[in-house]
Formats: C-alpha cells, sequence, structure tokens
C-alpha cells in the first residue's frame, strides 16, 4: 500500500501524476502542439481528451437567445416571450464600470494577455496538483466566454450543459483552442461585449442588460459603480451572491470588486471606500416572461402565435429547428391583433360569464376577405391556478385547444348554402313536422347511408311544425326542416361546402357522413365557426385564418410569414342569399337578443342536445365573429344555472352567446365604416296552416324540391309518417 503524506490524502504517485497531468496540458498549449496520442498518463486514450490539432478551428457560435416581442396590428407590445432573458446591446450602450468591474475581478489582465494567460497558467499549477483537479486553472475571460457558448449551444438539454460544464482536461483544451481562434477574429473589446451579454447574472437574467433590469430597473448604461460592482461579483457564483436572497453575502462581495478596481487603478481608494459604505439599493423588475404576462386578455392568442411559428414550414424544415428558433428568440412579431376588438372581446365575457362560473365562454372575431384574427378571448384567464386554464377553447386541438364543441343549429348555414348552390331555391318548403324519423337511405360520398326507424329528430318546439320555407326555417331554426332539405341534396355536398368553407372537425378527423350533421352535432372550434361565416361576408370567398402580419429578427430582417389562402366557397349569389337568412335570425327570429343598432348584421344560434353548449355566430360586412358558452369537460348541463349572475332555467343560443356577440361587435366596431349586407329578394310562400291558401281551400301546398323516389308528387312522403303526423301518404 502506497504510503500518504499531506496533500489532501493523495499518495505521492496520485499527486506525481496529477501534477504531471497539469504541466502537459499546459506544455501542450503553450507550445502550440498536439497532445501525444499517447503520454505517460494516456492522456489521449480512448474517453479522454481529443489532440489539439484534431479540434475543429472554428468555434460556431449560436445566435443568442433573446427575448421575442409580440405586438398588436399597431405595434403595440402584447407580451415579451423568451427561453432567456437577454437583450444584446453594445459596448457603448454598457456603463464603463461594468466593464472595469467584469475585467477587475474576472481576469485582470484580461489587456496585456492573449488568448491564454501564461502568468496565470504558471501560477496555478501548483495549486491544481495539490488539489488533484483543474478548476483552478487560471482561465481567462475570453476561455469563460467559450464556455459559455458551449452552455449556449445546450440550450436546456441537462445532457448537453453537463457536457459544457464538466471538470475535465478534454473540455480545458478544447476553451483553449477556441479562445486562440477567438481572441485573433474578433479582438479585446468585441470578446468583453460578448462576454457581458452571453453570461448569466442570476434571477434569470442573461446579459449585462436584462441584468440591470432585473436588479435595478435601468438600463445598462446607466448602472453607477457600486450596482456595476455587485453585478459584476454575482457572476462568479449566481446563487451565492444573489442580493435578493442574501444581501449581506452580495454587500461582500461587491465590495471585494470595489477594492479589486481600486487595486487596478480604475477608481481611487477614495471612491471604493465611499461606494462601499453605501447600502445596497434594489429596484426589483420581476421576470415578465410568457404569454402569462399579455396585455388585455390575449395570453391565449399569444399562444396561439407560437403554436403557428412551431407548426408552420415557413419558419423550419421541422418542429426541432421551429422550436431552436423559437428559443433563440430575438424576433419581433407583429400580429393581427386588434386591440379595440380584443379589449371589447374581454370586456364582454367578464359582463357576461364571470371566470368562476360552471360553465366557460371563449369568442373570437375575424376580418372578412382578409383571414385576419382580430381578438381572441374567453372567461377561463390564461394561467395555472384556480380557475385558470392552458386550454385554449377558441382554437382546434393541434393548436393548443381542446376536442371541440358541438356548434348546433349554426351549422345549418352550411346546409344551406350547399343546397343553393345545387340549385335548390331559397324558397323550397317541406313539411316539417315536430318530430320525424331521418329519412334513409340518403346519398354519401361514399354510396349510401342506411338508417333505421328509430332514428328520430324533433324540434325545439312542439309548435313547430310546417310547411316551412327555408327563409322561416332558418329564421326559426326548423331542425325538421334542414333534415329533410340535406335527406334531399344529399350529404356529399354538405360535406364539401363545409371543407371549401375551411369547416372541419376540432380534433382533426374526418366530418362523418350523416344526415344528423345538420343538426352540428360534430365538434368545432370557435375560430373554425367565425372563419367559416366570414365566407357569406365576403360574397362567398373564404380566407384562410391568419395571426402574422411580420417578422424581423435581431438584425431587423423580415422573415417570411404564412399568409391567408382564399378560395371560392360559393357564389356570390349563394352568400348573398345567406345573407337574406341570417338577417332574418337576428331581425325577426332566434337570434334577435344579438341584433347590432345601426348596422347590418346576420348570424345564426346554436343549441346543442343537454344543453352542453350554445353558440351564437355572426357577421357584418367587416367583421365574424363566434361565441360559444358550455363546459369544456362536456359534463356539465346547462339547465337550472346561473352564469354571469343570472339565473337560467335553460340556457339557448340566444339569450347568452348572443348577447355576448352583439356587445364584443358593438365594441369592436365602434366607430368604423359601417357597409351593407348585400341580399337578394326571397318570396315568403303562403303559410296558412288553416287553409292551406288564401283562399281557404284546406290544402297544403306540395313541396318545390327535386323530387324523388320516395317523395310522389314533387312532395315528401316517409315511411310511418302517417303514424306520427295523423295525415295520409300524400305529398305536403
Amino acid at each position: 500500500m502506497a504510503k500518504k503524506r499531506d496533500g489532501g490524502g493523495l499518495s505521492t504517485t496520485q499527486r506525481t501524476a496529477r501534477f504531471l497531468g497539469v504541466s502537459v496540458l499546459a506544455g501542450a498549449v503553450l507550445a502550440g502542439i498536439a497532445l501525444p496520442a499517447a503520454g505517460a498518463l494516456g492522456l489521449a486514450a480512448k474517453g479522454s481528451v481529443e489532440g489539439f490539432d484534431e479540434i475543429p478551428a472554428n468555434l460556431k457560435t449560436p445566435p443568442l437567445s433573446q427575448r421575442t416581442t409580440i405586438q398588436d396590428s399597431d405595434g403595440n407590445e402584447i407580451a415579451k416571450v423568451y427561453s432567456r432573458d437577454r437583450t444584446v446591446v453594445s459596448l457603448k450602450n454598457m456603463s464603463p464600470y461594468i466593464q472595469q468591474a467584469i475585467v477587475a475581478i474576472e481576469d485582470a489582465r484580461f489587456y496585456q494577455h492573449g488568448a491564454i494567460d501564461v502568468k496565470g497558467i504558471l501560477r496555478a499549477l501548483n495549486k491544481n496538483a495539490q488539489s488533484g483537479g483543474v478548476s483552478q486553472g487560471a482561465s481567462t475571460l475570453t476561455q469563460q466566454y467559450v464556455k459559455n457558448v458551449f452552455v449556449e449551444e445546450a440550450g436546456d438539454d441537462p445532457d448537453k450543459v453537463a457536457q459544457a460544464t464538466q471538470q475535465t482536461i478534454g473540455r480545458k483544451v478544447k476553451e483553449l483552442k477556441y479562445a486562440i481562434q477567438i481572441e485573433k477574429e474578433l479582438g479585446k473589446r468585441k470578446i468583453l461585449q460578448n462576454y457581458l451579454n452571453i453570461t448569466f447574472f442570476g434571477e434569470q437574467a442573461y446579459g449585462v442588460e436584462a441584468a440591470a433590469q432585473r436588479y435595478f430597473s435601468k438600463h445598462a448604461k446607466d448602472l453607477n459603480l457600486e450596482e456595476s460592482a455587485l453585478l459584476a461579483g454575482i457572476v462568479q457564483s449566481p446563487s451565492r451572491y444573489d442580493p435578493v436572497n442574501d444581501l449581506q453575502e452580495a454587500t461582500r462581495r461587491r465590495n471585494t470588486v470595489l477594492q479589486r478596481m481600486a487595486d487596478l487603478k480604475n477608481i481611487t481608494q477614495e471612491q471604493a471606500d465611499a461606494a462601499a459604505k453605501k447600502p445596497i439599493k434594489l429596484a426589483i423588475s420581476r421576470p415578465k416572461n410568457g404569454c402569462i404576462t399579455a396585455t388585455d386578455g390575449a395570453g391565449f392568442f399569444c399562444d396561439y402565435i407560437r403554436k403557428v411559428f412551431l407548426s408552420d414550414r415557413a419558419f423550419g424544415k421541422s418542429r426541432k429547428s421551429r422550436l431552436k428558433r423559437w428559443d433563440q428568440g430575438g424576433l419581433t412579431i407583429r400580429t393581427t391583433l386588434d386591440r379595440q376588438t380584443q379589449k371589447s372581446i374581454q370586456a364582454s365575457i367578464g359582463k357576461h360569464v364571470y371566470e368562476d362560473d360552471p360553465v366557460a365562454t371563449a369568442a373570437t372575431i375575424v376580418e372578412p376577405g382578409t383571414g385576419k384574427i382580430l381578438g381572441m378571448g374567453q372567461s377561463r384567464p390564461y394561467g395555472f391556478r384556480g380557475n385558470q386554464t392552458m386550454l385554449n377553447l377558441s382554437v382546434d386541438h393541434d393548436m393548443g385547444g381542446g376536442a371541440g364543441y358541438q356548434p348546433g343549429s349554426t351549422f345549418k348555414p352550411v346546409i344551406a348554402a350547399a343546397a343553393l348552390e345545387q340549385g335548390t331555391s331559397p324558397e323550397q318548403e317541406y313539411p316539417s313536422p315536430y318530430r320525424m324519423p331521418y329519412p334513409s337511405p340518403v346519398q354519401t360520398c361514399d354510396g349510401e347511408w342506411h338508417g333505421s326507424s328509430a332514428d328520430m329528430t324533433q324540434n325545439e318546439n312542439r309548435k313547430e311544425v310546417g310547411p316551412y320555407a327555408m327563409k322561416e326555417a332558418t329564421a326559426k331554426s326548423v331542425n325538421t326542416y334542414f333534415v329533410q332539405l340535406i335527406s334531399d341534396m344529399g350529404i356529399c355536398p354538405a360535406v364539401k361546402m363545409a371543407q371549401k368553407m375551411g369547416i372541419e372537425r376540432a380534433d382533426g378527423k374526418p366530418l362523418q357522413q350523416v344526415p344528423s350533421m345538420t343538426l352540428g352535432v360534430q365538434e368545432m372550434s370557435p375560430l373554425t365557426m367565425a372563419a367559416g361565416y366570414a365566407a357569406f361576408a365576403n360574397g362567398g370567398e373564404y380566407c384562410s385564418p391568419v395571426a402574422i402580419e411580420s417578422i424581423t429578427d435581431a438584425r431587423g430582417r423580415a422573415l417570411k410569414v404564412p399568409r391567408t389562402s382564399c378560395r371560392t366557397a360559393m357564389s356570390k349569389k349563394t352568400a348573398d342569399t345567406i345573407n337574406t337568412l341570417l338577417k332574418g335570425v337576428v331581425e325577426d327570429g332566434t337570434g334577435k337578443e344579438a341584433g347590432l343598432k345601426g348596422r347590418d348584421s346576420a348570424g345564426k344560434t346554436g343549441t346543442t342536445d343537454s344543453r352542453y353548449a350554445a353558440w351564437f355566430v355572426g357577421y357584418t360586412p367587416n367583421a365574424a365573429g363566434a361565441v360559444w358558452v358550455g363546459d369544456p369537460q362536456h359534463q356539465r348541463k346547462m339547465y337550472n344555472i346561473t352564469i354571469g349572475g343570472v339565473p337560467h332555467d335553460k340556457v339557448y343560443g340566444a339569450d347568452t352567446p348572443g348577447p355576448i356577440w352583439r356587445d364584443a361587435m358593438t365594441g369592436a366596431l365602434a366607430g368604423r365604416p359601417a357597409p351593407v349586407l348585400p341580399t337578394v329578394p326571397i318570396d315568403d310562400p303562403d303559410k296558412d296552416k288553416a287553409s292551406g291558401d288564401d283562399k281557404g281551400n284546406g290544402k297544403r301546398k306540395p313541396g318545390r324540391g327535386h323530387g324523388g323516389d320516395n317523395k310522389p308528387g314533387g312532395g315528401w312522403h316517409l315511411p310511418g309518417w302517417p303514424d306520427i303526423l295523423g295525415g295520409g301518404n300524400g305529398g305536403w
């Protein structure tokens, strides 16, 4: 057993090996030669250190991660987001004191030595040999900068961070080699500037500008002597010298820096003594990172921007590359968010639905013709506490939303548009009984749908009994009318119309081709419905939703951003006809409570079975919006419920979503043009149920549809109707 002597318990052999290892390292670097492939200590053996000359000649420096600023359409800040809170500034925007202080305490001979401080290495050799490591190896400011580059490149990967900071000879050799390169390429002032921008100052602050803001709520150029000394002292151990958590220890460290500055003649001894007597005066600015800090309730819109960035190939070929680009930050993102609209949405939501109500609401407004998302809000705030949520109730699942919500009767205008495009007249009548079975078979895109006589549908009100034409059926939201309409037309035209209008399921699955789709039984998001209805306002042209106007990077260069994609979903005549039908809803139908004063508007109410969801979707020529109210978990039925302080026996699309839409749109459009919605004249067929016509002859009018095998005489006949309606087999 080897004898032990003083010196940390190491044997003579071990101490000699340690000393020789450090000496070989220093000698190799100083000589600028490669380490031998196999030395006496085996330094170049597998798993140890690379040959000095085998290390790549160029250090790849990743762009420093910085704050990204998200703005509204006028350039006002919505939020700042970042993986690391950093703002890169030049030396001229840093106080001379901080420059002097960091050099004094971290590398006093910075301006005298090259990339490697030879005197420092020789001075450290003995200590390193005795301690058995190389962590005290006179690391220069340039070497520290190189190490910080490794850490920056590692990002948030814990394994890579560990590799970048491990205390091994191999890492030290890499630092030294790259330090030589950096000194040649950048020079002292640029190295100092880069170091002060990259290094960590604690409290989530990277770089001196963020540190000055965090601790003193001022810019780096305005730091005084004692503030600069404090920040310079933090760098060695941000946790130990954190003035927020240990003011006494931070004060001692600050005073050490001040004395070091005096010793180096950066300041006089009198200045150092005077500054050391001053108590530390912090003006803490808490981190304001992420969408949780967004103004005007725009946290969900802010998060939607991130989802757009990470999902669009315009920002990178792979999600991994897009995520890396996002984390690097330094972007200025100008969005489509209109502050007036956003404020109006949140004000209306706050008035009608409380955040602690048993149900929630979400609302989105888009601009017809451009697809711009003007506002997006909900009653459950963005966050992790209490009634807060991170789920964006306005968007599809893949963009941060849930599985969506059944839109109910707000889907009926899609069916009407499809029928009109097929040549159906808006004066088309159907018997529209209170209750009826789904017609069977019905043509789909892939064949025929077959149902059973047990598959029934009914209207909301027992008094809703036809015959009805399209205008009145739309105004009253008559279920049986639209079931007959889609069954007569076929399901495929309805599916294709929905697709052309961008109306798809929130879960990303294809639309189910069943007659009940006319009643809005497939889950969708408010953004989807608002953008779809905007096509009616835009003469039949659908424009995909967009949220980003422009992006510039940290150098002010413009990035390519995704643009809206517009396509013709229907003829202008069809769109204008739908305008006429939906104006009737807000003027004389189920949506009267949602009508706007002083400007044309149109829209449709929607309520689902068991009152799990209620909707209003509507538009003017210059804005289209959708409002949903319900339980995001699809568990709470809206019977005998109080919402926003108002008790309801039953919740309807007209009495809760409708007023939310009305107030949100009123504020959003205040002071803005009020163009007229183009419409077409639609005659209301005689509907005297007692006489059948104006002569009182007791006959009902025959249907005006396409006819068919199960509709003798051009009217309707369905199996089982005589029992349901108490009538004969003839057409109505």
